[in-house]
């Protein structure tokens, strides 16, 4: 195998394996009726707009160590938002770039930008949600990092989770295609990965229960993580834990204990 005194591999041509990192993220809350529920989806779609969640992807594509080529970004009525970035793995220059592209740049004249997507993108889109018979309200955000070349959407895997109130997270990670050495040996993954766990740090992992499904031989990666405690004041939405009895406080947490699970585990929990 030809390698370099560094360890990298010598490749013939360039590196066009694509990495694809999927994160659904969950935000639960309590909410008692349904003025509290409105209150709450009109909180998170202010604090999760798409000027909020465009700065978190320019983030991470900095972390990753990508170039930004252009941003399409859009809230929706009555509620949720997505952003789209077009990234490449080097900076792309200026006489070659497509003119469409805006590199960034959003002037305050244009409320919406059509964006063109290329392997290499990093997209995010929220889902505000509440059943009025449960009393619980979710808020839901899919991420998708695609990287082709060396860059790794897993350097943001920390980054990520730290940004939103992560009660529930469901990540995929996937290798595809292959890459060929100087000699023509193919390479179907050019890191070393066992979990995505590997990748979070310890602080968080201490946080969450997880579970891990992974298929080695397809290079294919599955964490889920379910928030250990719950600490019922951080679930409450405009509602003062003191007013509430112990009784009170004991269904609620049981509520809140049973969305997630039921999240967690992709299944509906028959009434007890």
């Amino acid at each position: 195998m030809a390698k370099e005194k560094n360890g990298k591999i010598k490749l013939y041509g360039f590196n066009n394996l694509t990495k694809s990192l999927s994160f659904n993220i969950y935000d639960v809350c309590y909410t008692k009726n349904d003025d509290e529920r409105k209150r709450y989806i009109e909180y998170i779609d202010e604090q999760y707009n798409s000027e909020r969640l465009t700065k978190i992807l320019t983030d991470v594509t900095e972390m990753i160590g990508a170039n930004v080529l252009n941003i399409a970004k859009q809230d929706y009525d009555p509620q949720g938002a997505s952003v789209t970035i077009l990234i490449s793995e080097e900076e792309v220059p200026l006489y070659v770039l497509d003119p469409s592209c805006n590199k960034g740049i959003l002037t305050p004249t244009r409320e919406n930008i059509v964006a063109h997507l290329d392997k290499s993108h990093v997209t995010v889109h929220t889902y505000p949600e509440s059943h009025p018979k449960r009393d619980i309200c979710t808020f839901r955000v899919d991420i998708d990092v695609s990287t082709c070349g060396t860059i790794s959407p897993l350097n943001a895997l920390n980054y990520l989770i730290k940004s939103f109130d992560s009660d529930i997270i469901t990540i995929d990670y996937r290798v595809r295609g292959f890459t060929r050495d100087i000699d023509g040996r193919k390479h179907f993954i050019d890191h070393e990965i066992f979990s995505i766990q590997d990748y979070i740090e310890e602080d968080i992992l201490r946080r969450y229960d997880l579970i891990d499904m992974n298929v080695y031989q397809s290079n294919i990666f599955h964490t889920k993580m379910k928030v250990k405690n719950l600490d019922l004041s951080n679930y409450l939405f405009d509602i003062d834990e003191n007013s509430l009895s112990e009784e009170e406080k004991s269904e609620i947490l049981k509520k809140l204990n049973r969305e997630m699970t039921e999240i967690f585990y992709g299944i509906n929990i028959n009434n007890v």
